[in-house]
């Protein structure tokens, strides 16, 4: 079986710049090497081989109104012939779009990326 083709989006690369300052302003420096090991030398492979590896993300449906909207957005863009799905690695996640033997890394985030900013909400 051959092997799929993984391309890095613009918007991937930007997420790990933002993802690397964002370790290193927390002193977790050396954690964004572990991330980029986990990226390339595992989930790109594995997405290599198995592009349908992760989870379809478009499956669990929106909750919510503004969900619903962004969910019928984000199809619309896709088009037809792609699917969108999630892979977890480590404690990032890792957004990507599949269309035959092309798998396109859309978005990466680190889960610590993911928490509320208190500080800004209560000024």
């Amino acid at each position: 079986m051959a092997r799929a083709t993984v391309r890095i989006t613009a918007n991937f690369h930007r997420n790990l710049e933002e993802i690397r300052q964002f370790l290193a302003e927390n002193d977790a420096g050396r954690a964004f090497d572990a991330l980029l090991d986990r990226v390339f030398d595992n989930a790109i492979p594995n997405l290599e081989r198995f592009p349908e590896l992760g989870k379809d993300f478009l499956a669990r449906g929106p909750r919510s109104a503004e969900g619903l909207a962004l969910f019928n957005k984000v199809k619309k863009r896709l088009g037809r012939g792609f699917a969108l799905r999630e892979y977890i690695t480590g404690d990032t996640i890792v957004l990507y779009a599949v269309r035959g033997r092309e798998v396109f890394l859309l978005c990466i985030r680190n889960h610590r990326q993911m928490s509320f900013d208190f500080r800004n909400v209560w000024r």
